[in-house]
């Protein structure tokens, strides 16, 4: 651990083009110490739930490379997945299931999987930084939180977050693919690829795999 001359710790940082710890920073100014970050993943497929999760990062330890999920390589992702779970404080991760995407719709099926996702954190976190243009409803009282417009981009505890819930997703499709072969899940992750849109042509949606609130099939 790197320290300043007055001993705290020199917060890590990603470098000018890439995410850093200013949102944490300015969070820890005001007295909190245990600053979450929540990001989502799958909220366009066609199958498959959307998962979220909060990673609660130690500012004293570097994980190299952190950056936008999407703007990394599934083996990088991998890496990285790895390395957060070694080093970061506290991870959560949750998912809604394709049934009750349909039943409320993906925006409020998104903000549930990170509003359980922050609550279950073990030790809990005292601020959250969101992913986005929205905070969920429903947190625990006494929770700072505040989100943050392209978030993953711009903020390590973010972008951490976007890592975990896309390779969480994807290793969970993957298992989906197991179970439901013919419309090569593990491949197209749930999106609406021409495969995957022609498979549900030939073969019609799954129940509780399928959000049948999504066009095509909603049309079906």
């Amino acid at each position: 651990m790197t320290l300043h001359a007055s001993g705290s710790p020199l917060l890590f940082k990603a470098g000018p083009e890439g995410p850093d710890f200013a949102f944490e920073d300015a969070l820890r100014k005001q007295g909190h110490d245990r600053i979450a970050g929540v990001d989502e993943a799958g909220r366009g497929p066609l199958a498959g739930p959307v998962v979220a999760a909060a990673v609660v990062l130690d500012p004293s330890v570097e994980i190299a490379g952190l950056a936008d999920s999407k703007a990394l390589t599934a083996r990088r992702r991998a890496a990285l997945f790895e390395a957060i779970m070694a080093e970061a404080q506290a991870v959560s991760v949750a998912s809604v299931c394709a049934a009750s995407i349909d039943a409320s719709d993906i925006r409020k099926a998104s903000l549930e999987a990170m509003r359980v996702c922050v609550t279950s954190l073990a030790p809990r976190a005292d601020a959250a930084l969101f992913d986005g243009r929205d905070v969920p409803p429903g947190l625990p009282q006494g929770l700072t939180a505040k989100s943050v417009i392209k978030g993953d981009a711009r903020c390590l505890s973010v972008a951490a977050a976007s890592i975990i819930a896309k390779v969480s997703r994807d290793r969970m499709l993957e298992m989906l693919c197991a179970a439901h072969p013919g419309y090569g899940l593990s491949g197209h992750k749930g999106y609406g690829s021409a495969a995957h849109r022609a498979a549900i042509g030939q073969l019609g949606g799954v129940a509780r795999l399928h959000r049948f609130s999504f066009r095509p099939l909603s049309e079906r």
